[in-house]
């Protein structure tokens, strides 16, 4: 199920109850992973505070895959709130998808991934270097 919980059909609601009652184990993993997936979905103040939550939910919940998990997400913690602050909305990733492939196909030619690098940090990465005699 790969619809968040907000827009499920009555019938995945039905199988979600269904697994609820049947096996809360996984029951328990899909709301933990729905709970990571919002993280990502709210602004920077609200993350933050909806990420320690969710790490302290975490810890508690006994399934090894998730506490592995949340022990990654607790030494990465530096690395990971920053990019909450400048979180890049799912619109404007797959606006961009369609020109990284067109970029990847102009550098088939190239020797070395550098150069599809630039190209893509060029084009997309909002770097524009002042070229000699322009403006």
């Amino acid at each position: 199920m790969e619809e968040p919980p907000e827009n499920l059909t009555t019938r995945r609601q039905a199988k979600l109850a269904w697994i609820a009652k049947t096996d809360p184990t996984l029951h328990r993993a899909y709301l933990l992973k729905e709970g990571l997936r919002l993280v990502f979905q709210l602004e920077y103040p609200e993350a933050v505070e909806a990420l320690e939550a969710w790490i302290g939910w975490d810890r508690r919940c006994r399934i090894p895959t998730f506490v592995d998990l949340q022990r990654r997400i607790v030494k990465h913690k530096v690395s990971i709130s920053p990019p909450l602050s400048t979180a890049c909305p799912m619109a404007a990733s797959s606006r961009s998808t369609p020109k990284i492939r067109l970029i990847t196909r102009v550098a088939f030619g190239f020797k070395s991934s550098d150069a599809l690098i630039a190209l893509a940090m060029l084009n997309i990465g909002g770097h524009r270097p002042v070229l000699p005699g322009r403006k």
